[in-house]
């Protein structure tokens, strides 16, 4: 009788974890995840699902650990299990697709690039330039996430708010928009909206999940 050996082993975990990687939505729960801890209601309103059904996709999640859990009295809160780990996955995900898929270029360059076809900022060039007090780093994301966890100095004017806020922003200093990720189409559409009015902005080339993920400051309200 044969027996499953090491590799095959292994194999069969992984695919476990590709498999609950292959939904839509569980990858937009891990991208709300990726912004700090968040309950089942929570995570349901923010991904559009009903109740019943984010806690499936959550569970399937869990599962292949990718998500962990813990009780705060009644309510169950989810997280990432492992921000560095989960938030690389994603990423390495993106970068497959953005390479081999017809349709994800076809939304880069119809969506994303028509808003900023210029180069981001890095992680990297930003903490210089937060080094020096040069830019107004904008964080556009809403505010019950900025809560959970921003970059230092970041100034939270939620992206349905921006028009009406504007007067807040230095209108001689270079603004970095940041949202939740690479795909956001948050901090896209505040750089469109800036650079119309004026404004000298580019985004971050992530978003806060890759800056947590890096290890970097964060600071939390």
């Amino acid at each position: 009788m044969s027996s499953v050996g090491p590799k095959q082993a292994i194999f069969a975990s992984l695919a476990e974890i590709a498999q609950a990687l292959g939904h839509a939505h569980r990858l937009e729960l891990l991208e709300h995840l990726g912004q700090g801890e968040r309950s089942v209601e929570e995570l349901a309103a923010r991904a559009s699902l009903t109740f019943a059904n984010a806690s499936r996709h959550l569970q399937i999640l869990r599962r292949a650990s990718l998500v962990a859990t813990r009780r705060d009295g009644k309510r169950v809160l989810y997280r990432l299990a492992g921000d560095g780990e989960v938030i690389a996955l994603l990423k390495a995900l993106g970068q497959v697709g953005e390479r081999t898929m017809a349709e994800i270029e076809r939304v880069m360059t119809a969506y994303f690039r028509a808003r900023d076809a210029l180069e981001p900022v890095s992680r990297a060039e930003l903490i210089e330039r937060l080094r020096g007090g040069l830019v107004t780093v904008l964080d556009v994301r809403p505010e019950s996430e900025f809560r959970l966890g921003h970059v230092p100095t970041a100034l939270n004017i939620p992206w349905s708010e921006l028009e009406q806020r504007l007067g807040e922003l230095p209108p001689d200093r270079e603004v970095i928009a940041y949202c939740r990720g690479p795909y956001c189409v948050l901090s896209f559409e505040a750089v469109a909206a800036l650079r119309a009015r004026g404004y000298t902005v580019h985004r971050l080339e992530d978003g806060f999940p890759e800056w947590k993920a890096a290890g970097l400051p964060v600071e939390a309200a």
